[in-house]
């Protein structure tokens, strides 16, 4: 049997062009290149050498455990070319029994947390002409998100606009707003961006490692693997600031994404938001209309793509924001075996809701095409 799959959460690995072909000519001496690193091989160098992205590490899709690092050396000719050819990628999502994807950036993740909110302006800019130029290809399979750098609330909404008229379905947010003078995203000031991302029909994504805690840093406690664990944190630290802030009473249609940071959580999350309104709500600034959980099963969707908890616990959530995906070329990559991974953690989940979370409601999200034709046959029995 064969699922038919959208991808809420896949990327691309930013060609060495993509900046540089692109940039405001003011930042060009400083946009991302690539490179080959004598020690780590395909690397895309940031900012002339302030930060390195080393693409063995990140597109790793499909290898082994032990040669995943990063010191590892993996050249060019090893990686997966559809991280920057559309036609390529067509072939991996045909590989990966896959229809479509969402595509978010790699180096722009990294661009999120740089604090020179001028240049990462620069980097968005380009990168968001550039991804546009990928999803022509192929719009209904290669479903591009922009970046945006906030410096402001004014232009953040210009930003959202450029990003509609690009064709783009939606937008990756950094996880901290680079204009820190208008506040947490909780703060009022914000409301006519989200209103705004409402109007052009853009779902907003908050992805992890966007938020200034990186893999890299020393914000963990004990051994380094320690910090893989604790990376979901800053995603929940977004998704309580805009739920107890009362931003989806203040803008009742938002849509935002919570990406990459898993789903079997989630009950339990509700369950301790829940739990803090009932017993400590004098510890919020302004009342709240509804429960927390309420506003966390309208409101937030959740990308997930090997959490089999996520499947176990559809009866404690609204299934209908579980979002699969594989996250290629990712090294925590489902790719290429998500059909094999699907149908062992799906199986015996009802039919209707395995399909709303494998394919259903990332399609109505963005509103897909692919998603729309609901004729169309959701399993194929293999001769």
């Amino acid at each position: 049997m064969t699922l038919l799959t959208i991808s809420a959460d896949s990327h691309i690995t930013e060609p060495g062009d993509c900046y540089v072909d692109r940039i405001d000519p003011r930042f060009r001496d400083r946009a991302p290149v690539a490179v080959t690193d004598e020690r780590m091989g395909a690397v895309m160098i940031i900012d002339n050498g302030a930060s390195m992205v080393p693409y063995g590490m990140v597109a790793a899709a499909g290898r082994p455990w032990d040669r995943i690092g990063p010191f590892e050396y993996v050249g060019w000719d090893e990686l997966h070319p559809g991280g920057w050819d559309p036609e390529a990628r067509l072939v991996e999502q045909d590989r990966d029994g896959v229809s479509a994807e969402i595509l978010y950036p790699s180096v722009g993740m990294l661009l999120s947390n740089l604090p020179d909110a001028d240049y990462k302006k620069a980097c968005f800019d380009a990168y968001n002409q550039w991804i546009a130029e990928f999803q022509a290809t192929a719009p209904d399979r290669l479903v591009g998100v922009g970046q945006t750098a906030l410096r402001s609330v004014d232009e953040g909404i210009d930003d959202l606009r450029r990003i509609a008229d690009l064709g783009l379905r939606g937008v990756m947010m950094p996880g901290v707003p680079a204009c820190v003078d208008e506040g947490d995203y909780d703060d009022p000031r914000w409301d006519p961006f989200w209103q705004a991302a409402v109007d052009l029909g853009l779902p907003l994504s908050f992805h992890i490692l966007t938020a200034g805690r990186n893999l890299g840093d020393a914000s963990y406690r004990g051994p380094k693997m320690n910090s893989f664990l604790g990376i979901l944190r800053a995603n929940q630290d977004i998704v309580g600031t805009m739920v107890f802030g009362g931003v989806f009473d203040r803008v009742p249609a938002l849509q935002v994404v919570c990406v990459e940071a898993d789903a079997g959580w989630v009950p339990h999350w509700a369950y301790r938001a829940d739990h803090a309104f009932e017993r400590h709500r004098n510890w919020l600034t302004a009342p709240l209309e509804r429960r927390p959980s309420e506003y966390l099963f309208e409101h937030v969707s959740f990308t997930f793509q090997d959490d089999w908890t996520a499947f176990r616990v559809v009866d404690l959530v609204n299934h209908e924001k579980l979002l699969w995906a594989n996250d290629h070329p990712h090294s925590d990559a489902t790719w290429p075996n998500s059909q094999a991974l699907l149908a062992e953690h799906t199986a015996g989940l009802d039919p209707a809701v395995r399909d709303d979370i494998v394919w259903r409601n990332c399609a109505r999200l963005y509103g897909l095409d692919a998603g729309r034709s609901s004729e169309r046959p959701q399993e194929e029995d293999t001769p």
